[in-house]
């Protein structure tokens, strides 16, 4: 058997340290109101504030949350890219 998600939501960050928790909030309550199974990729496309550790730890605590961390900025097209 094969499981799959209806959505695979990519998401390219830079410096969201403020915003990243709310957006995940707000993805699981439209997800769980609509009744899509999903998943999140977050890239994070080289920020140099608190981002790529929270992204660590939203991950840690949802099991559909996922993240790359990229070195440095390499731009949204590349962070978009490697999320899918």
């Amino acid at each position: 058997m094969t499981y799959t998600k209806d959505l695979s939501i990519v998401i390219s960050l830079f410096n969201e340290e403020e915003s990243l928790p709310e957006l995940i909030s707000w993805i699981e309550k439209v997800m769980a109101a609509e009744g899509y199974s999903y998943e999140v990729i977050m890239v994070d496309d080289g920020s140099r504030d608190r981002t790529a550790e929270i992204m660590k730890n939203l991950a840690a605590e949802h099991s559909d949350v996922r993240y790359i961390s990229f070195s440095r900025n390499f731009g949204k097209e590349a962070a978009i890219v490697a999320g899918l």
